[in-house]
């Protein structure tokens, strides 16, 4: 029996997303200084696109919808086409404090999402107190 539909199940992906991409720019951070270091990103709509053109399943009834399924839903890509230091580092310290910030915003309204769905339970369990 799944209480709240896929909604814990997305909302999880989406929390080892954001965990992911804190990870990448953390290391990004890090490593601004070090010679040579190529900066990582953590894609999603990328890897979303190449698998729904890549899979296919078999429909046999008109009304029946497509399904496209990936174990993961990003990837840790590194950018190496790209230097913007005198020292072979291509890391924007600007740019991915920003990302940082923007992440830290995503991660903490995931978080309140879950929380909320989690209370919701709670309350029905307590019967309605």
């Amino acid at each position: 029996m799944d209480l709240f539909g896929n909604t814990i199940g997305t909302l999880e992906k989406s929390l080892d997303y954001a965990s992911a991409k804190n990870r990448a720019i953390a290391n990004n951070i890090s490593n601004a200084d070090t010679p040579n270091y190529k900066a990582k990103e953590v894609v999603f709509k990328d890897v979303l696109q190449h698998s729904m053109e890549n899979l296919e399943m078999k429909r046999t009834h008109d009304k029946h919808l497509s399904y496209a399924h990936n174990d993961s839903s990003f990837q840790t890509i590194t950018k190496n086409n790209t230097t913007y230091n005198h020292n072979g580092n291509n890391v924007e310290i600007d740019k991915e404090m920003t990302e940082l910030a923007k992440n830290q915003i995503y991660y903490n309204s995931l978080i309140d999402r879950i929380n909320g769905k989690f209370g919701s339970l709670q309350k029905v369990i307590r019967g309605g107190n």
